[in-house]
């Protein structure tokens, strides 16, 4: 199964009075593992940066200038995303934005029925809250100190181990992982008490492995991936 997690960074909260995208991250997750494949690139707003949006993420102006613009990169994202579902925290937000774009290049928008929303997924998870990302990366133990201010690409990568924590992936795997060594028993009454053996996910590529490794090593010794069995 292929998932897209995705993060933006814009000029302001509304697509529709004049404010612009100027940052897309997305992270290919594959059977809920990175295969290592990113999407990321800086834009040209074409227009100011107000002071409130540059406190968020730091991308002047300046820096942006000679950024390409939306239409320049609109075929490649659509082509990276492709069909996937898309995941993102408060993802009507960064869909709105994503659309509003593709409107202004004569591009069909992306249906909201394909979006995972980890906001959503945490409150119904944590009802007590906080959920921001920070506060999520804290309650999992994800090491989130790289995260001076809000940059697309690291908050996708963050935001990926946050949602395999949220849909209960690592639990999931060593469930697996348990299941698939234990010793099998074929006769008396405590055959019939124990569960049916389940087999282990699927070993990766060495291609797969190799790229996933890669990133991994970007994340740091906290990493959840770390955690995982080590033969995929």
């Amino acid at each position: 199964m292929r998932e897209i997690v995705f993060d933006t960074e814009t000029t302001g909260l509304d697509p529709y009075q004049g404010h612009r995208l100027v940052e897309i991250g997305c992270l290919e997750l594959v059977n809920r593992f990175p295969s290592g494949k990113v999407f990321h690139k800086y834009v040209n707003p074409e227009r100011d940066m107000p002071a409130e949006a540059f406190a968020v993420h730091g991308l002047s102006s300046e820096f942006l200038k000679d950024k390409p613009r939306f239409a320049d990169i609109c075929e490649e994202l659509i082509a990276f995303i492709a069909d996937a579902p898309l995941v993102a925290h408060n993802a009507n937000f960064d869909l709105g934005f994503i659309n509003a774009e593709l409107d202004r290049c004569g591009q069909a928008p992306i249906g909201r029925e394909r979006l995972v929303d980890t906001l959503l997924l945490a409150r119904r998870r944590h009802p007590a809250g906080p959920n921001g990302l920070d506060h999520l990366c804290q309650r999992y133990g994800i090491d989130n100190s790289r995260r001076t201010k809000h940059g697309a690409l690291l908050d996708a990568e963050l935001l990926a181990e946050v949602y395999i924590e949220l849909i209960g992936g690592r639990q999931t795997s060593l469930i697996l992982l348990e299941a698939g060594r234990a010793a099998p028993v074929t006769s008396g009454k405590a055959a019939a008490a124990l569960p049916r053996p389940v087999p282990l996910p699927p070993r990766l590529s060495d291609v797969e492995r190799e790229a996933h490794a890669k990133f991994v090593a970007t994340l740091g010794d906290k990493a959840i991936w770390l955690k995982y069995d080590p033969r995929t």
